[in-house]
């Protein structure tokens, strides 16, 4: 689960991190009232959505008095900021926060995350700040600096010390980020954090070391031992699909391709999404309808699939073990007809009770294209949703 900026920087405070003052605001005029209480001088106007890179799309701006910060949030407010990481139509912004400024004299890059290849929490850090970190780590990863956590001892004090002397900082400096990388470390554990970024960290003309922006995401496995960092989230910053799954408790990651994919067991997911790409398909989403799902999950699995326009043929790969293929057969029938299924759909059922599940699917007067294995399945679907039209099209 994401967080906006804001969010953050009120969940980094409670463990020590140093950041700017700040005010929410969802109308020009509570964007005026908050830079008059944060002194009436420079502050920052910044877009809350969850994606980065809104600096470049012009979703932050300085403003030198209360009516120009007003200016550039009634500007921002109800605008769609396209960004890097958001959807090609970009993200409608619905609020604003009020920074003060601050006199920056160095930028830096500080983020925690496991490495899956070593199996421990690794704190990053680079110097290269307040631009995109993925182009640093591609084209010049060497300035990307790296201490491993023990689990068992945490992120130690001498290891933060180490990163703040290869960053250049002296004197002040070098205790501030000692601290700063400490209070960061506490908050990523206490709050089975997946991800804590900070990007830029500055060092202001007086030494100290604050958050200018803040990046949280947490472990949704892990959100119930949280309510309070549940209750943040924002669906409307969501894709409205990915809200519908998980009411039916679905696994559904929405993607950017044409072949909509159902499938138990997230390693056939992948697996799904691997071959359709191999066989030079585009997977529309990952779906994983589970193990113990039954028909009513599956129809309504089916109808989160066919409700994305990009999708232009559906490849249902079943596994039957504990999920039988009957019910998924009954399910994709119910789903089918309900929605009034007109692209082309590819089925490949094994396991327990295939046999009627074929039949079942024979039956339904629906047209269903039988796959052999997996890789028939998918080589099925990818000739399908070439020859498909467009979704409304004639």
């Amino acid at each position: 689960m994401k967080i906006h900026e804001y969010q953050a920087k009120d969940v980094l405070k409670k463990f020590g991190v140093a950041i700017p003052r700040g005010y929410l605001a969802v109308t020009p005029l509570e964007a005026e009232g908050a830079a008059r209480q944060l002194g009436g001088g420079i502050v920052a106007v910044k877009a809350q959505i969850h994606a980065g890179g809104r600096g470049k799309g012009g979703g932050v701006k300085l403003a030198r008095s209360p009516d120009e910060a007003r200016q550039h949030a009634e500007a921002m407010l109800g605008m769609m900021l396209k960004t890097p990481q958001t959807r090609p139509e970009g993200q409608q912004v619905r609020k604003v926060y009020i920074e003060e400024g601050c006199r920056i004299a160095q930028e830096m890059y500080l983020g925690m995350t496991l490495d899956r290849e070593t199996g421990r929490l690794t704190v990053m850090a680079s110097a290269q700040g307040g631009v995109d970190i993925e182009e640093v780590a591609a084209r010049t990863p060497e300035k990307i600096l790296k201490e491993r956590i023990d689990p068992l001892t945490g992120l130690l004090a001498f290891q933060a010390r180490r990163l703040a002397f290869l960053l250049g900082l002296t004197g002040e400096s070098v205790g501030a980020f000692v601290r700063f990388a400490m209070g960061l470390h506490n908050a990523y554990l206490a709050t089975d954090a997946s991800l804590a970024e900070v990007n830029p960290l500055v060092v202001t003309v007086s030494g100290e070391v604050i958050a200018l922006d803040a990046k949280l995401n947490f472990d949704d496995n892990a959100l119930y031992r949280h309510p309070d960092l549940a209750a943040m989230r924002d669906p409307d910053e969501e894709d409205p699909r990915e809200n519908q799954a998980r009411g039916h408790d679905l696994s559904y990651i929405a993607l950017e391709g044409d072949i909509g994919c159902m499938v138990n067991g997230a390693g056939l997911a992948m697996a799904t999404m691997d071959i359709i790409k191999l066989s030079g398909g585009r997977p529309a989403n990952f779906l994983d309808v589970g193990g113990g799902a039954d028909e009513e999950r599956v129809t309504a699995a089916f109808k989160i699939l066919l409700s994305d326009p990009q999708v232009k043929a559906v490849l249902v790969n079943i596994f039957g073990g504990i999920m039988k293929c009957d019910v998924i057969a009954n399910g994709i029938v119910a789903a089918a007809k309900q929605v009034g299924l007109s692209i082309p759909l590819v089925v490949r059922l094994e396991g327990t009770n295939v046999e009627l599940g074929q039949e079942i699917l024979a039956h339904s007067e629906l047209k269903i294209v039988a796959a052999d294995d997996l890789g028939d399945a998918a080589r099925k679907a990818v000739a399908a949703a070439r020859a498909a039209p467009a979704r409304g099209s004639a």
